[in-house]
């Protein structure tokens, strides 16, 4: 059915020109000389679209703006006008229309505006297909360099498509994008089993962990300028970049990367981002405060702080002008974002916000949870609704009025278990799923890296038969007493500490005020 348009201007008779136009591009359109007819036009039929003139005698344009968004909210207004001021523009636009022209106007011009705001969703949707096709192949050529930065710009493509079916369900390539992010999965995996000891041996390596301070904070501070340093637990790339566009309306945002380290999980990766240390060093210096073992989760990251102050005394900074948060409930975080003025008088802030990781473990155990997230893209979606509405927002509009610069970034990310993987250990062995220590463990060396040789993997070791596994791809530890039970409960759930893409490929945002 063709689209219908409703043309308004009490001078619609010279403007004939314009709405043939219209009609030999198959639009149908109507026509009124006033806002009162208009008004009538809107409750007695569906229109597509409204051009809308500003000056007309009577009720004026934006009156009946107005009137028209009471009677049909959803309906696309272009507004067209004569007047060049700004405040009317920005009048107008605070009334949510859609596009604002200036006359005179061609029937290109009137076209064009109707075209982009009726027919683009549609023509998207059409080269969807081609365009993913294409893309199809340029990522697999992207794979045989495997190079981290090759693996970099997979991954952000990846995304993007992620976000990019989220959009248009149906299409038919949903299975040939799964088939290829299981793929690349597959290869990555490889590439950081033939890479991984290099890296934590040498300082020729992609930004790590333990880099993160020192290569995106400190420059800042020791050139005097005050920062506030943001880490959201557990967040992956796909998510990050659906709170992109919440971020670009009060700051600059400058995308770094980095690579966390293994196992991809909350006590190794974010005690190495706090301490700017491997969890070996963590051990040997701090061997009081390195609490791998600790059976309460919360209390394996308990002295960030304190890592934290270390790393600046070893890099002659003050530690004295740090302040660190954690945040882990709602009341905690609308206490936080009182108390912001007073923090911006320190020169260096740490805040640690633990909602997603909560809220990625607690789906697990949630059935309501679960049936609100079942997939990733429930996750991305509501990832976008938390943080439009949530506390981290309001302190980040704070922080961009007050001039200060902002680093976000997360310790890791997350995966969905989609198949299950035998391992064999001691009753002490480690109860997580995507990576295990433990004395003599074994396991399918096809779907985990497995190391005997903890110091290889910068990771500790107190006996010479202690061994570490990860998970690789979207496998999950399960052992083999009860195997189908504890396959079958944790099939479907999220969870972190392997090796893959979404947990380790992970970006390192500055927000610089605008």
């Amino acid at each position: 059915m063709n689209k219908r348009i409703l043309w308004v201007d009490d001078e619609i008779e010279l403007l004939k020109s314009h709405v043939l136009f219209l009609r030999d591009k198959g639009y149908q359109v109507e026509t009124a000389t006033n806002g009162a007819d208009a008004l009538t036009l809107v409750r007695g039929g569906k229109f597509d679209i409204m051009l809308l003139d500003e000056s007309m005698p009577g009720r004026g344009g934006l009156d009946t703006l107005v009137e028209i968004k009471e009677s049909d909210p959803g309906l696309p207004v272009v507004m067209i006008t004569k007047n060049e001021e700004e405040r009317l523009m920005d009048n107008a636009f605070g009334l949510k229309i859609d596009d604002y022209l200036l006359k005179p106007v061609s029937p290109l011009q009137i076209y064009s505006a109707c075209k982009r705001i009726l027919d683009a969703p549609r023509i998207q949707e059409e080269r969807f297909s081609p365009d993913y096709i294409r893309e199809f192949g340029e990522i697999g050529t992207m794979v045989q360099e495997n190079t981290w930065d090759a693996w970099l710009r997979i991954h952000r493509r990846l995304c993007a498509w992620d976000r990019e079916f989220d959009q248009y369900r149906r299409t038919g390539l949903e299975s040939t994008h799964d088939d290829q992010r299981l793929q690349c999965a597959q290869h990555f995996g490889r590439f950081v089993e033939d890479n991984y000891r290099d890296w934590v041996a040498s300082e020729k390596r992609p930004t790590m962990s333990p880099d993160i301070f020192p290569r995106f904070i400190a420059p800042h501070l020791q050139a005097g300028e005050n920062v506030f340093f943001i880490l959201i637990d557990c967040v992956r790339l796909d998510q990050w970049m659906v709170i992109e566009e919440f971020l670009g309306e009060s700051f600059d945002v400058k995308w770094d990367f980095y690579c966390s380290i293994l196992p991809t999980a909350t006590p190794y990766s974010r005690n190495a981002i706090f301490s700017g240390l491997f969890p070996d060093d963590i051990a040997r210096r701090f061997p009081d405060k390195w609490l791998e073992r600790s059976t309460e989760e919360t209390s394996k990251n308990k002295y960030e702080a304190y890592f934290l102050g270390e790393q600046m005394k070893r890099m002659r900074m003050d530690e004295s002008k740090l302040r660190y948060v954690k945040i882990f409930t709602a009341a905690e975080a609308a206490e936080t974002r009182k108390k912001v003025a007073s923090l911006m008088n320190s020169q260096f802030v740490a805040l640690v916000f633990n909602f997603v990781d909560i809220l990625t473990h607690g789906r697990n155990q949630s059935e309501i949870l679960q049936q609100l997230l079942p997939d990733e893209a429930a996750f991305r979606s509501l990832m976008r609704s938390w943080f439009s509405h949530s506390v981290l927002r309001e302190i980040l509009t704070d922080l961009a009025r007050a001039g200060i610069k902002v680093v976000l970034t997360t310790d890791h990310g997350s995966i969905l278990g989609r198949k299950a993987s035998l391992v064999y250990g001691r009753r002490d062995t480690s109860t997580n799923l995507r990576y295990k220590y433990g004395d003599n463990l074994k396991c399918d060396e096809r779907q985990a890296i497995m190391t005997r040789r903890p110091g290889e993997f910068r990771l500790p070791s107190e006996s010479r038969t202690k061994s570490y596994v990860f998970a690789k791809e979207y496998y999950y530890f399960v052992y083999p007493t009860n195997f189908r039970d504890y396959e079958k409960a944790y099939e479907g759930s999220f969870q972190h500490g392997g090796v893959s893409l979404e947990e380790m490929v992970l970006p390192c945002l500055t927000l610089t005020p605008r």
